[in-house]
């Protein structure tokens, strides 16, 4: 089942699935450069996305892991998704389902290597569930990599948006605003250690606030 909220969010990204590739959106592509540099090892390893979207960086996890599971609330976004691993050859190594994050998820116990989480968890009132649900299945020395709008964007009013080509409104995608200590603690409270964190920052905005947020837990 889903929540009201859940619900919400996924009928915004509904609408945005078409344009959202093609949108100028510098958070989506400064994500796409944090997640190749600096998630964990995947490489022949089973993975788990989280918000897997239109496979923007379902497509390069592919390439390299030995089996990628996405999990997305949205049709739209997953539709998207699916053409584009049509094309590329990698889809016989990925699994798309549509589901809610904030209920338990479909995946069995310690049976993946690396979970990803990359510009989802601001759609997460509670993301304790989120960091538990990670570690129930992650292996033994599996780990978690988020990177998320950074904490001060958000504060500051940065929200996930965009216009609607075909009404020409601005829709605002429902978010919940969490800090660094929400993202840390919940790890922590999970069980998870801490292995890294850091803010990045748009290169041509060095004086600007940090754009994202990355964190890499391990299971030990």
């Amino acid at each position: 089942m889903s929540s009201p909220d859940s619900t919400n969010v996924a009928a915004a990204y509904d609408r945005w699935a078409a344009t959202y590739d093609t949108d100028e959106n510098r958070t989506r592509d400064l994500d796409a450069t944090v997640v190749r540099r600096s998630a964990p090892e995947i490489a022949g390893r089973d993975v788990l996305e989280l918000g897997s979207g239109t496979g923007k960086n379902t497509m390069w996890i592919a390439s390299r892991a030995r089996r990628v599971t996405g999990l997305d609330a949205s049709a739209g976004m997953l539709a998207m998704a699916r053409e584009r691993l049509r094309t590329t050859g990698v889809q016989p190594v990925v699994e798309l389902l549509q589901h809610d994050i904030q209920t338990r998820w479909p995946i069995e116990d310690e049976s993946v290597d690396v979970v990803i989480a990359d510009l989802v968890l601001e759609h997460v009132e509670h993301v304790g569930h989120v960091f538990a649900e990670s570690a129930r299945v992650l292996r033994l020395r599996g780990a978690m990599f988020i990177c998320e709008l950074h904490p001060v964007r958000q504060m500051l009013g940065g929200r996930a948006h965009f216009v609607d080509p075909s009404r020409g409104d601005v829709v605002e995608v429902p978010v919940f605003r969490h800090t660094v200590t929400e993202f840390v603690n919940g790890g922590i409270a999970a069980g998870l250690t801490v292995e890294r964190l850091d803010d990045w920052f748009d290169e041509d905005r060095p004086d600007a606030p940090p754009r994202l947020l990355s964190v890499v837990f391990r299971k030990r």
